[in-house]
């Protein structure tokens, strides 16, 4: 099995990049926190010292605790996405006699190859961070200056479990289709999407939706003097939100397809219409590629304009909000790096693995002008609706965190912060999906629809 598995890491490299670019900053992350814990916790007694804010161990824990959460979500992605690269293959294993449970196993064995081999890099990548920001925090009063980070493998080694523990349990979300289903039903799979959004799954986005909306009431109820547990209810509950979007995004994403696509059907009647379809065609596609572009602009918007609410809360002689301001832009900084990562997996995957499909439509007269600009439709639409949905669980977190900073559930917005974060993820998706657009249209048409390259 590992033999197996090292096979199809080295002829599929392509396919799990995303994956090692996941796990590298989960693990970087994870040490990176581990190792300022570490700091406090093994530091003599003389070293610590008063300093404002709440300290090394308190940051590390609420800073890793949201980390890993984003993670799990990115990774869960970037998993799929190795999956359905690699589907024929897995399809062609269960029709020759391999079991679920071979397949499973297959799968969790390239996950931990693709760990260890981002393990080195990435733990060094932390611990590098770590003296960054340990200095960073030094110089704003917020650590004791004669701490120093420690020497010592036991954070990477933590950061390593807890990212194979994260891949292993996403990887068991992902292979769950492919190893479940018939295995004479496993080839017909691989080009087939199914109609309709699965009970369960709809019963586990009602369920996110409500603890969503729980951690949002609770967020909305802290007293002024408990804005720290606000903030954190707050982005908690923007993060289940999205997590509930993920769930029923082929319903609501279908939905506002078809609201946004009108004036596009319109003006484009030819490829308008046909990228228009394309999206409400492929549900789970579409919700595939909206849900990171509404992780990006959702985890964005929220953090920002909650830092600007507890500005506007802290008034003019809050001048200790300094540190928490701070805090939340680096906060900021790590979670949207995560969700760019998963933005550009997301949109490169999902637009190259079309192959055949534009292959086809080259076929019956299409010509790559009108596939570009039938791309170009789907990309605005795309970025369109994700937009629309993560500026709606920001607007949802961050009336429940203005309720509580300020009494009111009118937030402050910084509109041309907002602006620039529609811009970026907009920036983000258009050349993602036009640029694996042109490299998915290159080459005989006749040879991509016959399966000779993929």
């Amino acid at each position: 099995m590992p033999l197996l598995a090292l096979g199809q890491l080295r002829r599929r490299p392509a396919a799990f990049a995303g994956l090692a670019v996941a796990l590298f900053l989960l693990l970087a992350t994870t040490t990176l926190f581990g190792s300022l814990f570490a700091t406090e916790a093994t530091a003599p007694a003389a070293r610590r010292a008063p300093v404002a804010g709440p300290g090394l161990r308190v940051i590390a824990g609420a800073f890793g605790e949201i980390a890993v959460l984003v993670a799990f979500f990115v990774v869960v992605n970037a998993i799929g996405f190795a999956l359905r690269r690699q589907h024929r293959e897995l399809a062609l294993l269960r029709t020759i006699a391999a079991t679920p449970r071979q397949v499973r196993r297959l799968v969790r064995v390239q996950i931990v190859l693709t760990a260890l081999a981002v393990a080195a890099p990435g733990a060094l990548a932390g611990v590098y961070a770590a003296h960054g920001l340990l200095g960073a925090l030094q110089r704003r009063g917020m650590a004791a200056p004669a701490l120093d980070v420690p020497v010592t493998l036991l954070p990477a080694l933590v950061a390593l479990a807890i990212t194979l523990a994260v891949g292993l349990a996403a990887s068991a979300v992902a292979v769950r289709r492919i190893s479940r289903i018939a295995p004479a039903a496993a080839l017909t799979a691989t080009t087939t999407e199914q109609g309709r959004t699965g009970t369960p799954r709809l019963v586990v986005g009602v369920a996110a939706l409500a603890g969503g909306g729980l951690l949002l009431r609770l967020s909305a109820t802290r007293p002024p003097d408990e804005l720290d547990k606000a903030g954190q209810a707050a982005l908690l509950g923007s993060l289940v939100l999205l997590v509930a979007v993920g769930l029923t995004g082929p319903l609501a994403a279908r939905a506002l397809v078809a609201v946004l696509g009108a004036p596009l059907r319109a003006l484009l009647p030819g490829t308008g219409w046909l990228a228009d379809a394309n999206l409400r065609g492929h549900a789970r596609r579409l919700t595939s590629a909206v849900v990171p572009v509404a992780l990006l602009v959702g985890l964005s918007a929220t953090m920002t304009i909650m830092t600007r609410t507890a500005e506007r809360a802290a008034g003019p002689t809050g001048a200790a909000s300094a540190t928490d301001v701070w805090l939340r832009q680096a906060e900021l900084a790590l979670l949207t790096c995560f969700a760019a990562v998963s933005t550009i997996n997301t949109v490169v995957a999902v637009t190259g693995e079309r192959r055949r499909e534009f292959a086809l439509l080259r076929l019956v007269g299409a010509t790559r002008r009108q596939l570009l600009r039938m791309l170009t439709a789907e990309a605005l639409l795309t970025t369109a609706v994700g937009v629309l949905l993560g500026a709606t669980v920001a607007a949802l977190a961050t009336a429940a965190f203005s309720a509580a900073a300020t009494g009111s559930a009118m937030p402050s917005v910084p509109a041309a912060t907002c602006g620039a974060i529609v811009a970026g993820a907009a920036a983000l998706t258009v050349p993602g999906i036009l640029g694996s657009g042109l490299r998915a249209i290159r080459g005989p048409a006749a040879e991509l629809v016959g399966g000779g390259r993929d």
